[in-house]
């Protein structure tokens, strides 16, 4: 295998427009790499229960869930690690202690607070921000997102967040910043919300792909990632070949060792073909 390559494509903003459908020459590409004998995973911030069958049923060797905490590779789970519900709760009172608003990622489902809510349905989201357009989508779609009052507290792979001043967020810095990456996804210079992710150090999109890596014997200059928010930036880091999407912030960009055409122009399908895997 050694001039094949282990590709990681997020999805929202990256192989799909958010919550849609991949289009022909998206699932063509992985497809045709695919049989061209070059390994091709999902790695998504989403937790398995909202990776949707639309996604899946292209066709993939594996797919790493939730930024890292859950990986399988041809139908197998190699790896599953919820966080504590201490931790859970730790990072909840705090970011509740300072106005903030929550979304709890766990193995069951999505769990967000009321007043997240709220902000999610009034929200101007950013062309580059993938993560909040995604979100609202949600609101109206089936994916299954309830309220927190269901969740189970039996642990949960991530927290989201939302906030209304990136001041209050600086504040639960000291308590956190130490354990967890801040993602701040991209706003605009109006915007009237924040959001973002924290994601545990120990695991996250970029060590998992050491970890595939481990399973297949594989190199890690044998990688390619292609992303378009900052919750990909420790995937671009880590990969041989770090992709950024068109539709991708400047920081992200900044990362990447290509930028490509947007999602909805299939970027993912025209660089593949310049990188000869189709």
């Amino acid at each position: 295998m050694a001039d094949k390559k282990i590709v990681f494509l997020d999805i929202d903003g990256t192989f799909t427009v958010p919550l849609e459908k991949p289009t022909k020459l998206a699932s063509r590409a992985v497809r045709k790499a695919r049989k061209n004998g070059h390994r091709i995973l999902i790695s998504t911030g989403r937790n398995m229960p909202i990776v949707s069958e639309d996604v899946l049923e292209v066709g993939f060797d594996g797919v790493v869930a939730s930024a890292g905490r859950h990986i399988e590779i041809d139908g197998k789970v190699i790896r599953d690690s919820v966080l504590p519900e201490e931790t859970i709760k730790k990072c909840l009172e705090i970011f509740h202690r300072f106005g903030i608003y929550c979304r709890i990622e766990s193995p069951e489902g999505i769990y967000i607070d009321d007043s997240l809510q709220a902000i999610l349905t009034s929200a101007t989201a950013d062309l580059s921000n993938s993560e909040l357009i995604r979100m609202k989508k949600e609101l109206d779609s089936d994916v299954g997102v309830k309220p927190y009052t269901k969740y189970p507290h039996k642990g949960a792979y991530k927290l989201g967040f939302i906030c209304t001043d990136l001041a209050d967020l600086e504040k639960t810095k000291p308590y956190l910043e130490r354990e967890f990456h801040y993602v701040v996804h991209p706003y605009a210079e109006d915007a009237d919300c924040y959001n973002g992710e924290i994601i545990r150090k120990d695991m996250d999109k970029g060590e998992a792909i050491e970890r595939v890596c481990e399973y297949y014997g594989a190199d890690m200059a044998d990688t390619v990632a292609f992303g378009d928010s900052m919750n990909d930036q420790q995937m671009l880091e880590y990969a041989g070949v770090a992709v950024a999407m068109g539709n991708s912030c400047q920081e992200l960009k900044d990362c990447a060792d290509v930028v490509c055409e947007s999602v909805d122009e299939d970027g993912v399908y025209f660089e593949f073909k310049r990188m000869n895997l189709i």
